[in-house]
């Protein structure tokens, strides 16, 4: 996905949120708003958004010295969400169509974004949205027919406490899992630290993509999670940083997601709120 103008000010707003979160004091919030309008100002205009704002939150935790800025919100997010999940695997149990339903909880917990929103408002509320909500781009079909089919699953984790929607999903799937997670802290994503909290690693094999970008953007992450990415016959990627790296991709990704912001939604033809099973 490429880079609209609409995303410039919304990387000015991220960096000063994570700033903000790091304990960063006025000087260098402000500090860090110039720097990173440096960035913006010398970036190739054909970078792609998980690009940027790679560059945009090293920045940040160089600045302030903030190892994860968003450390208390993702512990907070995942008890949040870990407190649903027998409500969540309840739903999946008692569907008519439990795949189907696992699914949409999965797309639901991608409400939990940070770096769209200060704050992702109520989970109950979007649970119950989304599981009567019709998809706006609807590949389901598809995508259930391949997990009856396909050897091994690589999935592609997004943000912290969104993990343990996708642990449910997990739960419902019979062949084996690679759960992949960002090499090290960027936004409120999930690093290996956040999947086990999350519990992951009891249902999946857990695998660092060696990245710290938002998003999965394949010429930045290790050798190893290259060729799972390689060899994996089918690719579950979660979330609008994956939508916008992986969007073409091929017919082996699904990208998963709620749109959140205009932008996305332009680009992927849907308007914000709707939710997405999409081919690449």
């Amino acid at each position: 996905m490429k880079t609209y103008l609409e995303c410039y000010p919304c990387f000015l707003k991220q960096a000063l949120s994570a700033a903000r979160r790091a304990g960063g004091s006025e000087e260098q919030q402000l500090s860090v708003i110039r720097e990173t309008m440096k960035i913006l100002d010398v970036l190739d205009p054909g970078a792609i958004p998980p690009e940027i704002a790679r560059h945009v939150h090293s920045l940040v935790r160089k600045e302030i010295s903030s190892v994860d800025p968003y450390r208390d919100a993702k512990k907070q997010s995942t008890e949040q969400a870990l407190a649903l999940l027998p409500d969540l695997r309840e739903l999946i149990d008692n569907s008519s169509d439990p795949m189907d339903t696992a699914i949409r909880l999965a797309i639901a917990g991608n409400i939990m974004d940070l770096g769209v929103m200060e704050d992702f408002g109520d989970l109950q509320e979007t649970i119950n949205r989304v599981l009567k909500q019709p998809f706006a781009i609807d590949h389901t079909k598809e995508l259930i027919s391949l997990l009856e089919t396909a050897d091994h699953l690589l999935y592609l984790g997004d943000n912290t406490g969104e993990t343990v929607f996708d642990r449910a999903l997990i739960e419902r799937i019979s062949i084996p899992v690679t759960y992949a997670v960002k090499g090290s802290p960027v936004l409120n994503d999930a690093t290996e630290q956040d999947a086990i909290e999350a519990g992951l690693h009891l249902v999946a094999a857990l695998l660092s993509n060696g990245s710290d970008a938002p998003g999965t953007l394949l010429e930045l992450c290790s050798g190893e999670f290259k060729e799972a990415y390689a060899k994996a016959p089918l690719v579950i990627a979660k979330g609008q940083g994956n939508y916008e790296s992986l969007s073409n991709a091929g017919e082996k990704v699904f990208c998963l997601l709620q749109v959140k912001c205009p932008v996305i939604g332009e680009d992927i033809g849907a308007p914000a709120g709707s939710i997405i099973c999409r081919r690449s």
